[in-house]
């Protein structure tokens, strides 16, 4: 498989993958990581969004299916067990996605259990007025999300970073300010 300039580009950099291109839009766009913020960060894997949050002086802790060692880290399945840590965050930070099947209903709702549960992550272990960003794939239950999303959230808005690939469907819900 031939590398896009934005994989290239995040190896030359020092960063793990390409989505902390997407990371740095939303955060320059939204002010959603303060410096020295404590960060939540959901599907941290390979580590990419980490590396940016560590680069703003936050206290981050990891949580993944796959070990990351950049960080304090929580090897868990957030869908098969609950999450049990005794703290709360200023962010919430969810890049989770699942693996891909290419049946696209199938693919969709898997990438709606996912923002479903970093929402229920993000209203247990946020702080009042705390941010959040989730990745989903956009679909007939986007809707639904924000719905959601504006439930625990004062100002919501979807967007679409630069970095997305051109064939791709995700989308990023920012949740900022926790009521």
């Amino acid at each position: 498989m031939r590398k896009d300039n934005l994989t290239i580009q995040a190896k030359r950099e020092g960063y793990e993958a390409r989505s902390v291109y997407k990371l740095k839009e939303i955060d320059k766009r939204f002010n959603i990581i303060k410096n020295g913020a404590k960060v939540l960060d959901l599907g941290s894997w390979p580590g990419s969004w980490i590396q940016y949050c560590l680069e703003k002086n936050c206290d981050v802790l990891g949580i993944d299916i796959k070990e990351v060692k950049l960080c304090r880290f929580i090897k868990i399945d957030v869908l098969k067990e609950e999450l049990k840590i005794n703290e709360d965050f200023d962010v919430v930070l969810s890049d989770m996605a699942p693996n891909t099947s290419g049946i696209t209903e199938l693919d969709e709702g898997r990438s709606f259990n996912l923002i479903m549960k970093a929402l229920e992550i993000a209203e247990k272990f946020l702080k009042p007025r705390g941010n959040f960003i989730g990745k989903m794939f956009e679909s007939e239950e986007t809707e639904e999300v924000l719905k959601r999303t504006k439930s625990l959230f004062r100002n919501v808005r979807i967007f679409r970073p630069k970095a997305t690939k051109k064939r791709s469907n995700e989308i990023y819900i920012i949740g900022k300010d926790k009521l």
